[in-house]
């Protein structure tokens, strides 16, 4: 008889934002967490038991019989911890990371089986995410491997995608201008709101839109502002409003000519 890839065991090394949410999404799908390992016992623990699994604080304590390995770590840690990882496991274990900047050419010389699991998203433990609409990157030492790991990921999501590190790499670099940059600018708007007593929700409404807008257009022609003309009265007015804050007053100059000249 056959077995299904929800029969795979999978053990999850790291119990951050990312794994959190992909460990709970593929324990919903019927596959089977064996453990999780994290640094932080509180951690490990809470995990372990969302997805009925047994949890370690110990890389030496880590599961050896498992065939697919999820590590999911900040890139320094996982660097380091690396040789622990692959330890005494078997032969046909397959280890991946879920890591947009670290390439897989990492695992080489130290396992037989191993590749990457990058699903590109922004992730917090506090909010669970829709993984059907979550684009999969997949990456793999030999094409079998890579059809396991797309395999599991289209129990997830059907935009699954063989991608290089290279191409990662760069995926990477723009979803950090899509997502983290952007949202510094929430947390800088948020700032100048409160020196004005006015809440951010006013905002929301504003972001929702915009976010909208570029399912539909490029986002080079939904851009709208003053920058887009150079509209000096209002810059102006703008920037002498930020002489208090310098740093995000040439912030400002600098994101708001880097609009004008790349939207004219």
């Amino acid at each position: 008889m056959k077995r299904s890839i929800e029969d795979t065991p999978i053990v999850f090394i790291g119990a951050g934002n990312l794994a959190t949410n992909l460990a709970k999404a593929l324990y919903r799908k019927g596959f089977r967490i064996v453990q999780v390992y994290s640094r932080t016992e509180e951690s490990a623990r809470t995990l372990a038991e969302e997805v009925e699994a047994e949890f370690t604080t110990h890389l030496e304590e880590l599961n050896s019989f498992s065939r697919l390995y999820i590590v999911s770590l900040k890139d320094s840690a996982f660097e380091e911890l690396l040789p622990s990882i692959v330890a005494n496991k078997r032969k046909e274990a397959l280890f991946v990371h879920t890591a947009g900047s670290i390439p897989m050419n990492i695992w080489e010389g130290r396992t037989e089986h191993y590749g990457v699991f990058y699903p590109m998203q922004t992730f917090s433990k506090q909010r669970e995410v829709d993984f059907s609409e979550i684009p999969f990157f997949i990456e793999a030492s030999t094409s079998e491997d890579a059809e396991l790991l797309k395999a599991v990921a289209a129990t997830l999501s059907e935009r699954v995608y063989e991608a290089d590190s290279e191409q990662r790499k760069s995926l990477h670099l723009a979803a950090v201008f899509t997502c983290n940059f952007t949202n510094h600018m929430y947390a800088l708007a948020a700032e100048l709101l409160k020196k004005y007593d006015l809440p951010f929700d006013v905002m929301l409404p504003l972001i929702d839109e915009t976010a909208r807008k570029v399912h539909q257009l490029e986002p080079k022609d939904a851009q709208t502002g003053p920058a887009i003309r150079y509209d000096a009265n209002v810059i102006d007015n703008h920037l002498s409003m930020l002489a208090d804050d310098p740093e995000m007053q040439k912030l400002y100059e600098l994101i708001s000519r880097s609009i004008h000249n790349r939207t004219n």
